[in-house]
C-alpha cells in the first residue's frame, strides 16, 4: 500500500491495514507520538537482529510521525528515541508475506537520568558491541562488526573529566565473508600484522542537553592518530544482569574518514581493487559493569 494512502487512513481515524511488502518479506510499521499524542517528527528508530546484534535498519520517523521498513522474517529488536523522552523497546517477530498493521507508540517524557557512579566501569563484551557500517562502491552499504575489544570508563565527580578508553582488535573485523575480511586484514586496509590494535582514548566529555554528550578523543588506527567526535547517548544504569551487577548503558556513534588514516580508497580504486567508500559510521553500543575505585583503570 502506498505510503499516502497509509498517511490519509490515519488521518481519517481508520487503523491503518499495512503496507505492501516484497514478495517472501515481512515488515514492521510503527505511528510515533508524543506526551500529548501529536506526531513525532524525527524520533530515531533503529532494528537489530536478535541472532547477529547487527543493525539492519536505522532511520527517523516522518513529520506525521511514521516508520515503514520491510524485513526479511526473523526475530528483531527495535528501539525508538527522541530527545527528552523515555526510549521505547520491544521485541519483533517477522514472518514473511505478512503486511502489518501500523502499531502506535506514545513516548513518554523522560526522567532525568543520573549519572553513573563515580569510579571504574568495565565493558562487558557479551552485552557490547562495536559495528561499522560502509557503502561498498557502485553497491550496497557493507555492515560488520569487532568480535574481540576490551574497554572502560573511569568516571569522575566532575563528569565533563570522566575518560573512556577502548582497544580493539583489528583482526576480529568481520562483515560475513571470508574474502572480503581477509582483504580487510590485508596491507590494503587495516594491515593486522604491522598494526594488530585499534586504540581510543578520550580527553573530554561534552554536555549537549538531555541525554546526550559528544565524547572528545584521539583514535588509532594504521599507525596515524586522529582526533574524532562520537555522540554519546547516555541510557542510565540499573541493578541487573547475572549477580545483580551495578551496570550502565550508552550508545555512541562517529564518522571516521579512512584516507585520515592513509586508507587510500582512491588509490585502490585505480588499481581495480574493490572498496567501501570513503567514510565509514563506526558505532559502539555499551553496557558496563561497576569495578569502584579499587579497580585501576584500563590500559591506554
Amino acid at each position: 500500500m502506498p505510503l499516502g494512502l497509509l498517511r490519509s487512513r490515519r488521518s481519517r481515524g481508520v487503523p491503518a491495514a499495512g503496507f505492501a511488502v516484497p514478495s517472501g518479506a515481512g515488515g514492521v510499521a510503527r505511528e510515533v507520538v508524543d506526551p500529548v499524542g501529536l506526531p513525532m517528527r524525527g524520533a530515531e528508530v533503529t532494528v537489530t537482529a536478535m541472532d547477529s546484534h547487527e543493525v539492519v535498519v536505522r532511520g527517523t520517523t516522518d513529520p506525521y510521525g511514521l516508520f515503514c521498513a520491510a524485513l526479511p522474517p526473523g526475530r528483531y529488536g527495535l528501539r525508538i528515541t527522541a530527545e527528552g523522552l523515555t526510549p521505547h523497546q520491544e521485541t519483533l517477530d517477522v514472518i514473511g508475506g505478512t503486511t502489518p498493521p501500523t502499531a502506535r507508540v506514545q513516548l513518554m517524557s523522560g526522567r532525568q537520568l543520573d549519572l553513573p557512579a563515580p569510579g571504574t566501569w568495565l565493558f562487558d563484551p557479551p552485552h557490547t558491541a562495536i559495528r561499522f557500517i560502509a557503502k561498498h562502491v557502485g553497491m550496497a552499504h557493507v555492515h560488520g562488526r569487532f568480535e574481540r575489544f576490551t574497554g572502560g570508563i573511569r568516571v569522575e565527580q566532575d563528569m565533563a573529566a570522566s575518560r573512556v578508553s577502548v582497544r580493539i582488535e583489528a583482526a576480529s573485523i568481520t562483515t560475513g565473508n571470508t574474502t572480503r575480511d581477509n582483504h580487510l586484514r590485508s596491507a590494503d586496509f587495516l594491515h593486522v600484522e604491522r598494526y594488530p590494535y585499534i586504540d581510543f582514548a578520550s580527553t573530554r566529555f561534552a554536555y549537549r542537553g538531555g541525554t546526550k554528550w559528544t565524547l572528545h578523543g584521539s583514535l588509532t588506527m594504521h599507525g596515524i592518530s586522529r582526533s574524532v567526535e562520537l555522540d554519546t547517548t547516555y541510557l542510565g544504569s540499573v541493578n541487573g544482569g547475572y549477580g545483580e551487577e551495578l551496570r550502565c548503558a550508552a550508545l555512541a556513534r562517529a564518522e571516521l574518514h579512512r584516507e585520515d588514516y592513509t586508507l587510500n580508497w582512491r588509490s585502490m580504486l585505480a588499481r581495480g581493487i574493490a572498496v567501501v567508500g570513503p567514510t565509514v559510521q563506526l558505532e559502539l553500543d555499551v553496557q558496563a559493569m561497576y569495578r569502584t575505585h579499587d579497580t585501576p583503570t584500563p590500559p591506554e
